[in-house]
Order: structure tokens, then sequence, then C-alpha cells
């Protein structure tokens, strides 16, 4: 019998019944448990999604997992994977049953064996928990609030279940390690909602806690304020303008409070409104961006923080910061859950990326008479990148970055544009709205601190998704953190990075995913992504004390420039400006596009886009091949068949072409470039060369009939091969010929135009 069981009727006719036989009733078990999306592939498609054939939950607790095999099987056959997703999910129980034999695993004792039935849900969770405190299993319980039809992601509830249980057991300062898109907002919402609920507080009496978010730029309170919308009448915003209202007085009828810690720490002029408060007020306070400041012990953030210090402090970062002035762990401690960059990529809940580093022939300055100085005076022999728009600008390098920006993105592709300061931002801006081809006047716009409230009002606009205006930003410091742009498809480095936090917070602005969106460029000028080979990219800080990883360590370039990191406002400095000599000609010397794993490992075209898509089918044997294949519209069509059958139809391949070149080049050349490494050309250069030959076109001796070929050519020029189609001849002979009775006139017979059109298309191709 067993020979012919399969693993569904194994599930249903032995593991079910042995489940019910243990106490475990329907509402306990989940099957085919999905956890991650799959990572983001070519053509809006995901990669293989994890899941569990069976989860057991209890009091709202994920107790066990189970791997299920066929009656035939060894029982421990998928054993090892259910250690590994056990592992992510951190849950401690794992069994693996082929319906007749049951083996145990516990993760903590690292040990496992055959048991003779599945134990019953207390069983487990008295196992688990042992003789907890009675409010750790009252924080449990509560549900998490949810709006819409989605759940939280796996990582979510971990997080959320990780600070109840640090809370219940009395500790006072937690850290959450996420990185940026993950949802920390919505992680600190659902952990107040069950605080609330619970009426958990620091003196044990009844009634619900008081909680204060705290974050240092407004953009960053107000989005939080909106994710806690369910309790719109319990919260209420601390700032000046709050104040006002109340004749003086600082807000206390509520539960949920936010403030900017510049609106209510002390100033030259006037105390603290933080001040204002007991000591003992506040039962949490969640520190968003924490490691900004919060644990600096000069700084604002400190003097606050220190005045609640009975308070339950939450910090919620991306990347812990550790150096003299500001060590996170130092304040917080050591994460009670991370949730990296790395894994949000592989689990389809962040966008991959690419990058492409830009160099020019004036990436230093070495000053000659015959360049003007507009402004300032020369205090170096030699200025170099990180000169560059603080104590030097030179004219001509700012149009030449400006153009080069508007050349590698989609004339419509939302874009962030990080500056050296406020003023790069503002001539950055001006160049490319000099170069762009659009008229709309806020197609690129500046958003800094000085805009102040009308440049949020602009990032709102740049934000809404339904909005394609505006296209561009530039900035400087502001949009390095928490900023959520969904549909971000670039970002543009244009000064280099002080800091691995700083770096992971900007690479984080691209990350959010959104439909269509299979992956985003980082467009780097100044060689800022080295710090992908930094060992300490996605990985522990304290990693570098202990040497890291060898084979890292070799690969780690130079030391990086420290970079003064002028937080707005700055204090503005005359600057040496210089404009070239009208013969000195200025040029982009390379680009070089660069495919990054979720390790900040360089990847091959080929090797990253089988991270993406799998390998490419093997339907042609070399390039020669493909070309002879390519150059005629029949077998061309068979091909793209053959494709599309393997999951490569055209949405896919043209976002492959986006990825790997632009929409200017053929899909022939982007299969050719990953396949044989060949060199990449256009459309463009392709009906130049075949123009270039004349011997093509005086076989014609009719001009109609040339200045029809010229005509295709022209039309595959602009809108590629789907213009080369058999079925197309028809429609390209009427737009430009008119009837069949005119195109024999002008060719002979309709067999001669036929073979004109493919010979035209083989020499097309021929162009190397």
């Amino acid at each position: 019998m067993g020979k012919t069981t399969s693993e569904s009727d194994t599930r249903a006719n032995f593991i079910d019944p042995k489940l019910k036989d243990s106490a475990w009733e329907p509402m306990h078990i989940i099957r085919e448990y999905y956890f991650t999306d799959g990572r983001k592939l070519l053509g809006n498609k995901r990669g293989k999604r994890l899941f569990l054939d069976y989860l057991l939950k209890f009091k709202n607790v994920n107790l066990a997992i189970i791997e299920a095999k066929r009656l035939d099987d060894h029982p421990t056959k998928g054993l090892q994977q259910a250690l590994e997703y056990a592992d992510k999910l951190q849950i401690n129980f794992v069994y693996a049953t082929n319906g007749e034999r049951i083996y145990e695993f516990d993760r903590r004792s690292g040990k496992g064996e055959y048991v003779k039935e599945f134990p019953t849900p207390q069983n487990l969770y008295d196992r688990l928990f042992g003789n907890q405190n009675q409010l750790k299993e009252q924080l449990r319980n509560i549900p998490f609030l949810l709006t819409g039809n989605f759940g939280p992601r796996y990582y979510q509830e971990i997080a959320v279940n990780k600070v109840m249980d640090n809370i219940a057991e009395e500790k006072k300062r937690i850290l959450l390690t996420l990185a940026t898109g993950t949802g920390k907002t919505f992680i600190s919402f659902q952990i107040v909602h069950k605080l609330l609920q619970a009426k958990w507080n620091l003196d044990g009496n009844d009634r619900r806690p008081r909680v204060l978010f705290l974050a240092d730029r407004n953009v960053l309170a107000d989005q939080a304020i909106n994710t806690f919308n369910p309790y719109e009448k319990d919260v209420v915003k601390i700032d000046g303008e709050e104040i006002r209202q109340r004749n003086g007085v600082v807000p206390t009828n509520a539960y949920i409070f936010f403030a900017i810690y510049q609106a209510i720490a002390e100033r030259e002029d006037i105390g603290g409104y933080y001040k204002e408060y007991p000591s003992d007020f506040f039962d949490l306070i969640v520190i968003d961006e924490c490691h900004r400041g919060s644990a600096n012990e000069e700084g604002s953030w400190r003097a606050i923080l220190d005045h609640f210090r009975p308070a339950v402090h939450l910090g919620l970062t991306a990347t812990p910061k550790r150096d003299d002035n500001i060590d996170t762990y130092k304040y917080f401690g050591k994460p009670v859950y991370e949730y990296s960059l790395k894994e949000g990529i592989q689990d389809g809940f962040l966008t991959p990326y690419k990058v492409k580093r830009v160099t020019t022939n004036i990436d230093e300055y070495i000053h000659t008479s015959d360049s003007s100085i507009l402004q300032g005076e020369i205090k170096k022999d030699r200025y170099e990148l990180k000169d560059f728009n603080r104590s030097i600008t030179i004219n001509q390098r700012i149009e030449l970055v400006a153009n080069t920006i508007l050349s590698l993105i989609g004339e419509m592709d939302k874009t962030i544009v990080f500056c050296a300061n406020q003023d790069h931002a503002l001539d950055l801006r001006d160049a490319i709205n000099k170069h762009k081809t659009i008229s709309d006047p806020k197609y690129c716009v500046r958003v800094t601190s000085d805009e102040g409230k009308h440049g949020r009002e602009l990032l709102e606009e740049f934000q809404d998704n339904d909005r394609d205006i505006p296209v561009i930003l530039t900035s400087s410091k502001m949009l390095t953190t928490g900023v959520d742009a969904r549909n971000v498809r670039n970002i543009v480095l244009t000064t280099p990075i002080a800091s691995m936090v700083e770096f992971k917070q900007i690479i984080g602005r691209g990350t959010r995913l959104f439909e269509g969106k299979d992956f985003f460029t980082i467009i780097d000028f100044v060689g800022a992504t080295n710090l992908f080979y930094d060992e300490a990219w996605d990985g522990e800080p304290e990693d570098i004390d202990s040497g890291g990883d060898s084979t890292t360590m070799k690969t780690r370039p130079p030391k990086k420039p420290k970079v003064e990191d002028p937080e707005e406002p700055y204090e503005k400095k005359e600057k040496l400006i210089i404009s070239l000599s009208s013969g000195r000609k200025i040029k982009v010397t390379d680009i070089d596009t660069r495919y990054i794993d979720e390790n900040g490992k360089p990847l091959t075209a080929r090797e990253f886009l089988e991270k993406l898509i799998g390998e490419l089918p093997k339907i042609y044997r070399d390039e020669a091949h493909l070309r002879k294949i390519w150059s005629n519209p029949d077998t061309r069509a068979s091909l793209l068949k053959s494709l599309g059958d393997l999951g490569f139809d055209n949405e896919q391949l043209n976002e492959l072409r986006n990825m790997i070149a632009t929409p200017a080049c053929d899909i022939f050349d982007v299969l050719s470039h990953i396949s044989f490494s060949s060199d990449l050309i256009t459309r463009k250069q392709r009906v130049e060369f075949v123009k270039g030959d004349p011997k093509f076109f005086e076989v014609y001796k009719n001009l109609e009939a040339r200045d029809f070929l010229f005509f295709v050519l022209q039309h595959y020029e602009n809108y590629g091969i789907e213009e080369l189609q058999r079925d197309k001849l028809g429609d390209l002979v009427k737009l430009k010929l008119g009837t069949s009775k005119d195109a024999k006139a002008a060719f002979g017979d309709m067999k001669t135009l036929l073979g004109a059109y493919y010979k035209l298309q083989e020499n097309i191709y021929r162009a190397n």
C-alpha cells in the first residue's frame, strides 16, 4: 500500500488522524503555510516561496512545524530543510514524519529522537514556556490589529513577540534592527496596540499606558501618525502649534504622543517642553531611527531620554551605530531581533538592485592658468572627489553629471539624487532642469530642510504613486532615512558617503516594493559603492574588531576618506568656483555596470540574471547561431515563442533589456551580451552601419524602393524588432508606398519586395 500512497494521501490518512488523537484542533493547524513571497524576478515574476507542510499554533504562538513525507519515504528525509526553516522562523520544535514514524527535534538542545505520538498543544506549550509570568502569556494572546486582507510577515510577528517578552521580563532598554522598508512603524504600532489592550503600565495601575513616539524629522513623525490611524482619537502631536492652542500647556490627555526631538528639546531662548512632563509620565518611549543620536551622551536626544529614564526605551533602526560618541549597543544592548537587507531581498520583501559606477575625466582637479576662478581662491594643489561641491565647484562637471543622470534613467523614473549639501542640491537641480526634455517646471525639484513646508509638500507629491511629477528630487541629508517612496527606481550618489550607517540608509530608499518594479539602480559618480566590499556591509559592526571573513578582507578597498557631515542647516563658507577653459573637453570615461547580490558581492551579468530569472535556456549554440536565427523573421518568431514557452515572455525580455542595457538596444544584443559577453550596441548604431553600406541599396534601382528600405530602418530604430515581423510588412507598405500595386511598381514584384525585407534584416544583424 505504501508504494502507491502519495504525500497528500499520507497527510490525510495518517498524519492528520495522529494530530487529532493528540488534541490538535483545526484552529491550531495551518497547512502549507507560505512565509516568504519569493525573490523578485524580472517581468513581475517571483522566485520560489518558502512554505511549511504544517505549522502548529497554540495560544497565538507558533509552537512547532511538521515536515511530511510519503509513507514509503524515510521519515527524516526533509528534516534538514525543516530545521533551516525553523531557525528562520525561530520555532523550537520540529517534527519529521512519514505518517508511521514520528521524529521530534528540539532546537534548544540540538537533539532529536523518535516519539510514539505528537505531544498535545498544552504539553508542548508548557515544555516551551514552563512557569512563565502571566503578563507574557497575556501579551502573546492579544491578536494583531489588522486592516484589509493581509496578515503580518513572519519577521514582523517575531519582532513584536520578542519585544513583548522583553517588556514582560521588565527589560528597560530594547533594540530592534530591521532593514529599511521592512515595516518598522507597523511593528511599533502592533507593539503599542498590544500594550494598550493589556493595560500594561509601569506602576501596575488599571490604566492604559502612555507612549511617546520620538523621531528626528517631521516627515517621519507624520508617516508614523498615519500608521496609528486606528487609534486616531488617542493620538496627539507635541509641537509649538499644539501647545499654543492649549495656552502654553503641554498636552497630557492622550495615550499616544508623537514628537520630533527638536520641537521638545531645550533651545537657546526657551526651555525644553519635555521638562513640563513628570519624569515618570511615559511608560514606553519608541525612538525611531535611534542610530541618529539617541545614545549620544552629548546630544538633545540623550537629555530627553535621561529625563524619562523610568520608561521602557525601545530603539528602532536599520543600522546600529558604533563609534566613539554614538554607541547604540552600549545604550540599548544587543538587538532582541534582527532582520537584514540580505534576508529581505531573498524573501522577496525588498527589491534587488544593480550599480552603475560612472567615472569622468575630471574626477580630480589641478588648477592651471587657462581655467577661470569665478569666486574664492586656490588653497590646494590637487582637489579630489571628496572636495567637489564642498570646497570647490566646477560648473562644467555639474552640467556633465546632470546630463549623464538624464541619459541613464528612464525619462519618468522616480529618482533621488544625494548631493554634498544644500547648495549643491540647488546647482544639480538647476542643471537637470536646463537639460531635461520634459517641460513641467516641477520635473526636478530640491527637497532639503531650507524649503520647509513647501519642500515637504513636494516630497508628498513625489511619494504619491498616482502622480508622475516630480520625477527627480535633489537632496543632501534630509532624505537619507525613513522616507517612504515606494516607486523610486534610481538612487544617484554625487558625493562620498561618510559611513556605512548612512550608506545603508541611502540604499534603503530604493528597496521598497512597487508593482512592476523588478529592481532599482544605484548610479554612483564618486565610488561610494565601494562600501559594498566592506566587511561591515549587512554584517555585525563588531565583526570588524574580530577580523571578519578573511576572504572579504582581501577585497576591501583602501580606507574611505573621512567626510564631514554637514547636517542641515550648515555653515555657509565662501567656496571656490571654477570655470574650465572652453578648449577643455570633459566627458564620461566609463560606466561600469555591477550586478550586486544580496551579500554585496559583485556578479557578472550572467551570474546576476541566473539569480533573478534562472539560467537562460540553451536554445542557441553560439553567437553565430543566435545571429542567424535572429536575422530571419520566421526563425526569430519561433525562437521568441520557445523563449515564451520557457517563461521568457515579451515583458520579461523587455525588463531584461532595461536592466542590462537601455530600451534603445535590441533584444538580440542583450541575449548575446548575457550568453557570449559580446559588446552592447544600440538600434541606432545598427541602422547607421546598414546606411553606411551603399552596395546593399544599389541593387534596387527604383528610388522609391530605396526610400522604403530607409523607412523600414527608421521604423526599426524608433520602435524595435516588432516592426520587423513578417506580418508587419503589409502595414509598412501601406504607410510608405500605398497599395500593393505601388509596391510592385517600386520593386518589380512582391517576391523581390519580400526578399529585400529579409535581406535588410540580415544586414541589420550583420553589424558589429
